[in-house]
């Protein structure tokens, strides 16, 4: 896969609780530059986000994020307000907890629920997959699969762990038609970037590939 693909596909992501604007408008020059599938940024940022880049990029921001366990209507204001404010799209993390108690029907409604709040707009839905068993993931591709959701998404990458091979090989074997996969968190070389979308990953939620980029090509790219 040619590079210009694979930056195609990567969400330019930053989400550390200690970024300044100016990290994010870097982010987002880097992001227009590279063309990338869009920026993942705080959501205290997008409007901000929005009025500098106009349509040169996409917005990707993020719910109930990284732990999950707001309530569902505070994770439909979160997404309702990120619209408003300019996001393209909307990465929520799932209620882990209601995972372990097998509250399907809960997480039904509440993905439901944030999905009518996106008015369309692209919906990836996190289950940090390395909180989750076997099954629970199995149960999650069904769910995310049932709703509808656009993609559904390995990690937050701020917990035990990132995407995984496995994970992904195993998510692209049991969701249906119609939804995609987002591999996020430890994605750091080009060769981790080819394998997860040769696994059938169709996003990366990464920082570092484009940083490689830089690094690879310099200014002549």
């Amino acid at each position: 896969m040619e590079l210009k693909e694979i930056l195609s596909r990567v969400d330019h992501t930053l989400l550390k609780q200690e970024s300044t604007w100016e990290q994010i408008r870097e982010v987002c020059d880097d992001g227009v530059k590279y063309g990338c599938a869009s920026v993942c940024i705080p959501a205290g940022y997008v409007e901000q986000c929005s009025d500098y880049l106009g349509d040169r990029l996409k917005i990707c921001t993020v719910i109930g994020f990284p732990n999950g366990y707001s309530t569902t209507a505070v994770k439909v204001f979160e997404t309702e307000n990120a619209i408003q404010n300019g996001a393209d799209e909307i990465d929520m993390v799932i209620n882990i907890g209601w995972v372990k108690d097998c509250r399907w029907d809960d997480l039904l409604e509440e993905i439901k629920s944030v999905k009518a709040s996106c008015q369309g707009r692209i919906l990836k839905v996190i289950v940090e997959a390395c909180l989750l068993t076997q099954e629970e993931k199995v149960k999650m591709c069904e769910l995310v699969t049932q709703v509808g959701a656009d993609y559904i998404k390995t990690s937050t990458g701020f917990s035990t762990g990132g995407a995984t091979k496995e994970d992904v090989a195993l998510f692209a074997k049991h969701i249906g038609p119609g939804v995609r996969i987002k591999a996020a968190g430890g994605i750091s070389t080009l060769q981790d970037a080819q394998d997860f979308l040769d696994l059938g990953a169709d996003r990366l939620g990464t920082s570092r590939i484009v940083k490689l980029v830089q690094g690879q090509q310099g200014e002549g790219y």
